[in-house]
C-alpha cells in the first residue's frame, strides 16, 4: 500500500515535471520567434546590416517643416558663400638696446658699469607678411565674380585670398568699389563656380525668417545662424578700420551675426539673398545689419556693363526733416530734405546737376517724380534708384510755396 502511494507520487512529480518543462520550452520557443520575428518585420535586414557595419544614418527633418526649409535654403547657398582673408606686409618690431651716453669717457663708464646706460626701445626690422583680417562673400556669377562689403577689402595695399565652400584657395583682386554704399566686387580666375540667387528685398516683412552665414570670427567658415527681420529701413553709423560711415535703410536681424560675417547673404527660406551682412550693435544681443540685396543690384549690374560701378550724382547737401526739427527750425514742413550747407562744404556744389536746374540753399525738396521724401525714403537713396542721364522731376518747397524742377544726374566723379 505505502509503495503503491510512493509510485503514485512519483509518478504525479514526474508529470509535473513534464508538463514544467514543457511550458518552459513552449516559452523559450515563443520569445525566440517573437524577436526573430521582430528583427525581420520592424527592423529590415538592410537595416540591419547597416547597423552592424557602424554606418551613420543620416538625419530626415519632418517633411515641409520649417526646419527642413532652413537645411533647405543653406543647402542652396552655401556652396556659393566664400571666406576672404585680407593680407599685408606688416612692420617686424622688436626690442632694441639703445645707448645714448655712448661718448662717457671709459672710465666713467667702467665705474657705473655698462648696464646703467643702455635703454630699451622698440626698433623697425623689416616686414613681415602677416594675416590682418578677414569677412565674408558669395558669388553672383559663375565666372568669378563675388560680392562683398566694402570696408571687407577696403586697404588698397592689401591682398586678398578667398576660399570656396570646398576649400579650394584663390588670389582676388578688387573690381570695384562703391562710392557710396558698403558694398564692393572681387573677381578670381575661375569658371563654372556655383552662384547664389538674387532675391527681392524691397517686399521684406517683419516677423519673416532669416538665415545668415559667413566666416564668423574669420576661423569659423559658412557658420550658420537663423532669425527674423527684426526691422526695417534703419539708419544707422557703423564704425571701422576705415572710419564711421552713415548706413541708411539697412535691415536689422536678430540672427547672429558676428566679425567676419561681414559680407555673407542673409537668405530668406528659399535660399535667396537678401541682404549683404555688413554690422553689428556692439555690446547688445544680437541686433545685427544687412544691406538691402535691392541697393547692390545696380552696382552689380554697373561692373558688368562698364566693367565699374558708376553713381548717379545729384549735388546737394542736405539735412533730412523729422518733426522735431521742422519744429525747431519752424518749417513750413515735417518731412523732405532741407538743402544746407554744413561742415564738409556748400549746400550746393558748383556746376553740379542741383546747381544747373536752379536748386537753391535752405530749398526743401519734397518729392522726386512723385516719390514723398521723407525717413522712409531719404533723399540719397532716392537718387541711387537711378541712372546717370536719367531727368528727375523734383518738388520743392521755396518760401512755403511748392515749385517743380527738373535736373539731369550725371556720374559722380571719384
Amino acid at each position: 500500500m505505502l509503495e503503491n502511494k510512493r509510485n503514485t507520487l512519483i509518478i504525479v512529480i514526474s508529470v509535473c515535471i513534464g508538463m514544467v518543462a514543457g511550458v518552459i520550452l513552449s516559452i523559450s520557443s515563443v520569445r525566440a520567434n517573437f524577436i526573430q520575428d521582430f528583427f525581420t518585420k520592424v527592423v529590415p535586414e538592410k537595416s540591419i546590416s547597416a547597423l552592424s557595419e557602424n554606418q551613420v544614418r543620416p538625419y530626415e527633418p519632418l517633411r515641409d517643416s520649417y526646419e527642413e526649409q532652413v537645411m533647405k535654403a543653406v543647402e542652396r547657398a552655401s556652396p556659393a558663400v566664400v571666406s576672404i582673408i585680407v593680407s599685408k606686409d606688416v612692420p617686424v618690431i622688436e626690442e632694441c638696446l639703445i645707448d645714448p651716453f655712448s661718448d662717457l669717457p671709459p672710465e666713467i663708464r667702467d665705474f657705473f658699469g655698462d648696464g646703467l646706460f643702455e635703454l630699451r626701445s622698440e626698433c623697425r626690422s623689416g616686414t613681415r607678411h602677416e594675416d590682418i583680417g578677414g569677412g565674408t562673400g558669395f558669388i553672383i556669377g559663375s565666372d568669378g565674380l563675388i560680392l562683398t562689403n566694402k570696408h571687407v577689402v577696403s586697404d588698397e595695399k592689401a591682398e586678398y585670398t578667398v576660399f570656396t565652400n570646398e576649400g579650394k584657395k584663390f588670389t582676388a583682386r578688387v573690381t570695384a568699389r562703391d562710392p557710396v554704399f558698403d558694398i564692393a566686387l572681387l573677381r578670381i580666375d575661375a569658371l563654372d563656380l556655383p552662384t547664389v540667387v538674387l532675391g527681392d528685398s524691397d517686399g521684406l516683412r517683419l516677423g519673416q525668417a532669416a538665415i545668415a552665414i559667413g566666416n564668423a570670427l574669420s576661423q569659423f567658415r559658412n557658420t550658420v545662424s537663423v532669425g527674423v527681420i527684426s526691422g526695417l529701413l534703419r539708419n544707422i553709423e557703423a564704425g571701422g578700420r576705415s572710419g564711421v560711415e552713415s548706413i541708411q535703410g539697412v535691415i536689422q536681424t536678430d540672427a547672429a551675426i558676428n566679425p567676419g560675417n561681414s559680407g555673407g547673404p542673409l537668405l530668406n527660406l528659399k535660399g535667396e539673398v537678401i541682404g549683404i551682412n555688413t554690422a553689428i550693435v556692439s555690446g547688445a544681443q544680437n541686433i545685427g545689419f544687412a544691406i538691402p540685396v535691392n541697393q547692390a543690384k545696380r552696382g552689380i549690374e554697373s561692373v558688368r556693363r562698364t566693367g565699374d560701378i558708376k553713381v548717379p550724382y545729384l549735388g546737394v547737401r542736405y539735412r533730412m526733416v523729422t518733426k522735431e526739427f521742422a519744429d525747431a527750425e519752424k518749417l513750413p514742413v515735417d518731412y523732405g530734405a532741407l538743402i544746407r550747407a554744413n561742415s564738409d562744404g556748400p549746400a550746393v556744389i558748383n556746376d553740379s546737376p542741383a546747381s544747373r536746374g536752379g536748386i537753391r540753399a535752405e530749398d526743401i525738396i519734397l518729392g522726386v517724380n512723385g516719390v514723398r521724401v521723407d525717413e522712409n525714403n531719404p533723399l540719397g537713396m532716392l537718387i541711387q534708384r537711378y541712372n546717370i542721364d536719367d531727368e528727375l522731376r523734383l518738388t520743392i518747397m521755396r518760401n512755403k510755396r511748392e515749385v517743380e524742377l527738373t535736373v539731369k544726374l550725371v556720374e559722380r566723379s571719384s
